[in-house]
């Protein structure tokens, strides 16, 4: 099976700042986070609603790029962070 994204909900986690959202193999549910910094053009201090509209202007470049981490290593949840868009 192949990662696909037919959920488009996503969220902040505070604790983490990063958007959450999630993936499903199958039957399989996987989590990703996408650090704050990684987001187009992120102010240090971006708000929650800031980060989610990044979040939604870049989604199918963010899905990709979670698409390449977890064809390489398959985990329950990977942290996308700046490193994972250059």
């Amino acid at each position: 099976m192949t990662l696909a994204f037919p959920n488009p909900s996503r969220s902040f986690d505070e604790t983490r700042n990063a958007v959450r959202f999630t993936g499903h193999d199958g039957m399989f549910e996987v989590r990703f986070f996408v650090e704050a910094a990684a987001l187009a053009r992120p102010k240090a201090d971006a708000s929650e609603a800031e980060c989610l509209s990044a979040f939604d202007a870049t989604r199918n470049a963010i899905q990709d790029v979670a698409r390449k981490a977890y064809s390489g290593n398959r985990r329950a949840s990977y942290t996308l962070t700046s490193a994972d868009f250059r």
